[in-house]
């Protein structure tokens, strides 16, 4: 197997295919890296909020070492290309949010992603839209991060480190569920999906 020698490489190989999302968290690590005057973390060193679901999340883990298995990937559900990475050891803090004009999508470019996504496009239109693709990738990557980031120092309340919880098992289903998730139906242990939440439309959970 070919040695990966580079960040962004293994950030693709990781990920499964180059896309202008994978650069935008390849670039947002790279900065809080730098800013950071820090490496890649084996454990729980630092400390990654993303405010997205994208992805850009994954060269986020690849380059700082922050994933959500360690726990120390934390996921706020804000729909925003916003990256904060947090030291530990240093208690600092970056921030790179991508800005609003980092690129401009017209109305051609976006009725043309719909068609591909919902496999609707043309062979020509699926190769015009790589074309657009392959620009905007090469445009993050390449372009002064100053048009395209902005990257500021903050203060971050460093959560708390992971936790290990002891395991139940669910009455209903009989599968392992970590103590702190379990519920209690009918005075025995039930998992979430068993739990069956009694809500009567007010959304409680």
């Amino acid at each position: 197997m070919e040695q990966i020698t580079n960040d962004w490489e293994r950030a693709v190989a990781f990920h499964g295919h180059s896309c202008p999302g994978l650069a935008i968290g390849y670039r947002a690590a790279k900065i809080a890296l730098r800013e950071l005057a820090a490496g890649r973390a084996g454990d729980e060193e630092l400390v990654a909020i993303v405010e997205t679901d994208a992805c850009g999340v994954d060269a986020i883990q690849v380059l700082t070492g922050c994933t959500l298995g360690k726990g120390n990937l934390l996921y706020r559900d804000y729909g925003k290309h916003v990256f904060t990475i947090g030291d530990r050891k240093t208690g600092a803090a970056v921030r790179v949010a991508l800005k609003s004009g980092a690129w401009q999508e017209d109305e051609n470019y976006r009725n043309l992603r719909e068609r591909v996504f919902n496999g609707q496009a043309t062979p020509a239109e699926k190769e015009l839209f790589d074309r657009y693709q392959e620009q905007r990738l090469q445009f993050i990557l390449d372009a002064p991060e100053e048009e395209i980031f902005k990257t500021e120092h903050v203060k971050l309340a460093m959560p708390a480190k992971a936790r290990l919880f002891n395991s139940v098992t669910c009455a209903y289903c009989g599968e392992l569920v970590a103590e702190v998730r379990a519920r209690v139906k009918e005075g025995r242990y039930a998992c979430i999906p068993c739990a069956e939440n009694y809500s009567r439309g007010w959304g409680v959970k």
